[in-house]
């Protein structure tokens, strides 16, 4: 193995230590499908070590490897092959308590435009200028999308009707 080789590998690696979970996560949250998401996780992986590329820092990483994903299960949602049928499962997020099991529950029955702001939002730490940037929305709209979702979780989780 040269070290251009070692080097990419070294440069994967690092990526997927450190956005994997993310990665996972997100494709959890779209898709609602465990292997689909598992599925997504691989392509990006793959998408991610043909397409290397420099950065000037973190959080900019972060955002491309936010948009190669959500790109890649938008995609995965066009395939024909697609199969909603599976149900997700329980720790998809690091959940300690059965409240936090509930809000996602909720999350999870929310709309997928709602659910993926709701997402960049809250677990991963996102402003609404930055959510607005990755999924190329005006910031109004993604404004607008959060406002939404938290109400229809509101009414959700008193029991009210949608």
């Amino acid at each position: 193995m040269d070290a251009s080789t070692s080097s990419s590998h070294a440069y994967i690696s690092n990526l997927i230590h450190t956005y994997g979970d993310m990665i996972y996560r997100l494709s959890l949250t779209y898709l609602r499908n465990l292997q689909d998401a598992q599925d997504v996780c691989q392509d990006v992986y793959i998408k991610l070590f043909k397409n290397m590329r420099d950065f000037n820092d973190t959080e900019h990483e972060k955002a491309w490897v936010i948009r190669v994903t959500i790109n890649t299960c938008k995609d995965a949602i066009k395939s024909p092959w697609k199969r909603w049928f599976l149900p997700v499962a329980d720790d998809l997020y690091s959940i300690t308590s059965d409240d936090q099991l509930d809000v996602v529950s909720f999350v999870l029955t929310l709309p997928r435009k709602y659910r993926l702001v709701i997402h960049l939002y809250y677990f991963e730490g996102y402003q609404c200028n930055e959510i607005a940037e990755l999924l190329s929305l005006k910031e109004g709209t993604v404004r607008t999308q959060l406002k939404r979702a938290k109400e229809l979780l509101k009414t959700k989780m008193i029991g009210g009707v949608e």
